[in-house]
């Protein structure tokens, strides 16, 4: 097994190029094995199939576990260039009465349609800009370098629910709505038909009732907005999609042409939190490239000397707090949960110190070997549980250069530095031994009773690679592990299924998809008990299944 040590000498983070320029290394892992085979295009299977069960599925759990993530990583004899890019592939697995079928079906996007129909990537993705239409003469190829890049509609990144219904989304402005039983696309659904932003996250947060929050950028002549998005929680028509939308409020950028990329945000009871992180989106090269035979990709880039900035809006009046909450600059994804107590605001999220890590994910690193794979892995920063602890108020009466945060074994801190500026540290929500681990990714929760309540446990990816390769249990009870994992296997985000009339907050199991590129035809889905994270059962699966992105129980019992 191949060992990580986390570098602190700073004279030893850095190592020298003769090729490239200098890159920061953060671990020193050798020996890393060669994952190429599960960033390897696959064909679908429409048709359910059966699958192997060893062990045991327990029978009361019933409905549909979907899962999204890229299938198809060439299109004739071109390649695509990043792992966001290749082409949405859907899965099912339908669980019941203890016994699991299969299929996939590739999202029958417009992306992917004209890319089948031409043999070639028609349509530019995250990483890979489209060469012009060889059809073409010199003029007409030459003129199409100042067309405006059309967006893709490829939406490879997760399943979410709005007014009950399924949709694939990726962080375009464009979704498809989907049938959870036969996983063909049944409607294109476009933000802009009905507020007015250019996208939205793939992560939106539910409410009890339904109504359902999310994110989303506009741009005008006055520059880049944050918006945050309701949708209400129901149809008044069942042919409805996302009538009744409105945006709560509007946040400038703090860099007019640079906005800050977002993945997701957070929200509890009362407040939604956007962390305006400094990722920068240089909108200038974004909507030239293709004039510039640049990526998307290429347009986004990390600036350390800017702080990362808490936004917090009041969900009931959609009033943007005064009050800037600022930290060190800091890169999050996926945030964990988010609660108020006391009159704070608790945040946890997974974190690191670097935001470079989007660029490190082209499909070429991760189908590289040897030294090559150590050196990518290496410059990659760990991520790892934070939690910050924002004062809901702050006012004349708040003293300014001292700590503000009084709760109970909180090694967090919140400092007012100004009239308006607070600045904030974090707490690690982890022990040293998650060192070993290489972190923690693709964090979930007990989503249906306990996001936006305080809680006791969280589930994530271990990262001693490029992918998961063990799932982790942690209890905030004293920050304390429990581990799955077994050699050269390779496991998905881990999603709470919780057992009927539960009544603790890990009464339930986990369902993950495990991958290897050891063996043709291995992946399972991995079912454990979450309360002692000891494997129930799994079902082997007769095909090849690329490492995914997310996914979501459906219960149909």
């Amino acid at each position: 097994m191949n060992t990580i040590k986390q570098k602190k000498d700073k004279s030893s983070e850095v190592k020298k190029s003769k090729s490239r320029k200098i890159r920061k290394r953060f671990t020193d892992a050798h020996g890393l094995p060669c994952i190429e085979n599960i960033v390897t295009s696959v064909d679908d299977t429409p048709e359910p199939i059966s699958t192997n069960i060893i062990g045991t599925i327990p029978n009361w759990i019933n409905g549909n576990f979907l899962r999204n993530g890229p299938g198809k990583f060439e299109i004739g004899n071109q390649r695509f260039n990043h792992w966001f890019d290749g082409m949405a592939l859907l899965h099912q697995f339908k669980l019941t009465n203890g016994e699991v079928t299969y299929k996939s079906r590739f999202l029958s996007s417009d992306s992917y349609q004209s890319n089948k129909e031409y043999n070639r990537i028609v349509v530019s993705e995250f990483g890979t800009v489209t060469m012009p239409d060889p059809c073409k003469n010199f003029f007409q190829r030459f003129l199409s370098r100042f067309e405006l890049p059309k967006p893709s509609d490829n939406a490879n990144v997760s399943f979410v629910r709005y007014k009950g219904d399924f949709y694939v989304s990726t962080e375009t402005n464009v979704m498809h709505k989907v049938d959870p039983e036969t996983l063909e696309t049944t409607k294109k659904v476009n933000w802009s038909d009905f507020i007015a932003v250019n996208g939205a996250t793939a992560h939106p947060h539910t409410e009890p009732d339904g109504t359902t929050f999310n994110m989303g950028n506009s741009y005008s002549r006055k520059g880049a907005y944050y918006n945050i998005i309701r949708v209400p929680p129901s149809k008044n028509a069942e042919e409805e999609t996302l009538e009744g939308t409105t945006i709560l409020c509007s946040i400038p950028s703090m860099e007019k042409t640079k906005p800050s990329y977002y993945h997701s945000f957070a929200m509890s009871e009362n407040y939604v939190v956007f962390i305006e992180q400094p990722i920068k989106m240089d909108l200038l090269k974004i909507a030239t490239c293709k004039l510039t035979r640049k990526s998307i990709k290429d347009g986004i880039s990390w600036d350390p000397k800017l702080n990362t900035i808490f936004h917090v809006i009041h969900k009931p009046t959609g009033k943007v707090s005064s009050t800037k909450y600022l930290a060190k600059p800091l890169s999050t994804f996926h945030q964990i949960n988010a609660y108020e107590e006391d009159g704070f605001l608790i945040i946890d999220m997974c974190a690191s110190d670097d935001g470079q890590a989007i660029a490190n994910y082209n499909i070429q690193n991760l189908r590289k070997s040897g030294e090559a794979l150590d050196e990518v892995y290496n410059t990659l920063c760990r991520v790892f549980p934070r939690r910050f602890v924002l004062p809901l108020t702050v006012d004349s009466h708040t003293p300014y250069n001292q700590n503000l945060i009084n709760l109970p074994n909180s090694t967090a801190t919140s400092i007012r530095i100004d009239e308006n500026k607070v600045l904030c540290t974090h707490e690690d929500l982890h022990g040293e031994d998650l060192l070993h681990y290489g972190g923690l990714e693709f964090p979930q929760i007990n989503y249906g009773k306990f996001n936006t309540h305080p809680y006791q446990f969280f589930y994530g990816c271990g990262f001693r690679h490029l992918v998961g390769d063990s799932l982790i249990k942690m209890d905030l009870h004293g920050k304390i592990m429990k581990v799955w994992e077994q050699p050269g296997l390779y496991p998905s985000e881990p999603i709470f299924v919780p057992a009927p009339d539960a009544t603790e907050e890990d009464g339930g199991v986990i369902l993950s998809v495990v991958v290897t590129p050891n063996a043709d035809k291995s992946t399972f889905l991995l079912v454990l008990d979450a309360k002692t994270f000891k494997e129930l059962g799994r079902a082997v699966v007769p095909v090849n299944i690329p490492y995914g992105f997310h996914g979501t129980f459906n219960n149909t019992a």
